[in-house]
């Protein structure tokens, strides 16, 4: 557990297959992602609400987020809180102090405190060019926020420069900026290494910052499930 935490937790199982318990006291609330609870005590009760209003919580639905988040608050006395993730994989916990901002793939929040803003943010070309999603969730405030992988997460501690390959980013500091770039540049060679060797677009970070990457890609395994999907018959 974090010492800056203001919310007890444990993460359980991880990294394959990740389970977040989160010890509510009396009268704690967290917001978490709607469909992500597995479990909790008699104590723990649940609200829908569409955080932010409208607008906001539109946002959030383009950026591969539920449209309703689900408030969840210790009622009499503590209470444990068990949240799955959608995919299999990693959960983390990041401390947001006020002083910078936390970007997170599309999809990849798990919860919150309720001191912690979620917003959507759009990626322009480099979303559209990186065959990612358009937008990325930029969480602000001060307070606890959780997020999840497919596959294990690895902190990097990145300074001055640092190439990853774009199905792989989970999160990433808002200190550090980046450019969607083709990997060895707009050549015909690199095109052919990029085409023939399985590489193609990467994200090119500069600054200084965190940078959290996934140990696993999701996409190459949905390519390689999909011949084995069953199909209807005509």
């Amino acid at each position: 557990m974090s010492n800056q935490s203001s919310i007890k937790y444990r993460i359980e199982h991880n990294p394959s297959y990740a389970f977040l318990i989160l010890e509510l006291q009396t009268n704690q609330t967290v917001f978490v992602e709607a469909g992500a609870m597995a479990a909790m005590d008699s104590c723990i009760e649940m609200k829908s609400k569409m955080r932010g209003g409208l607008g906001k919580s539109v946002t959030r639905m383009f950026g591969g987020e539920s449209l309703f988040l689900s408030e969840f608050t210790a009622k009499k006395y503590p209470g444990e809180l068990y949240l799955s993730p959608g995919v299999p994989g990693d959960v983390r916990n990041y401390y947001l102090d006020g002083n910078c901002s936390l970007m997170i793939q599309s999809s990849g929040f798990v919860a919150c405190n309720p001191t912690v803003e979620i917003d959507t943010k759009f990626q322009g070309f480099k979303g559209f060019f990186s065959g990612e999603s358009l937008f990325l969730l930029k969480a602000t405030g001060v307070g606890d926020i959780w997020f999840s992988s497919y596959g294990a997460i690895i902190e990097v501690d990145v300074r001055d420069s640092y190439v990853v390959d774009t199905g792989y980013i989970v999160a990433f500091e808002d200190t550090l900026n980046y450019n969607v770039e083709m990997m060895g540049g707009l050549s015909f060679r690199s095109l052919r290494t990029g085409i023939l060797g399985g590489e193609g677009l990467v994200c090119r970070f500069s600054g200084n910052g965190k940078l959290w990457l996934q140990s696993r890609n999701l996409y190459p395994l949905l390519n390689f499930l999909n011949p084995f999907r069953p199909v209807k018959g005509d």
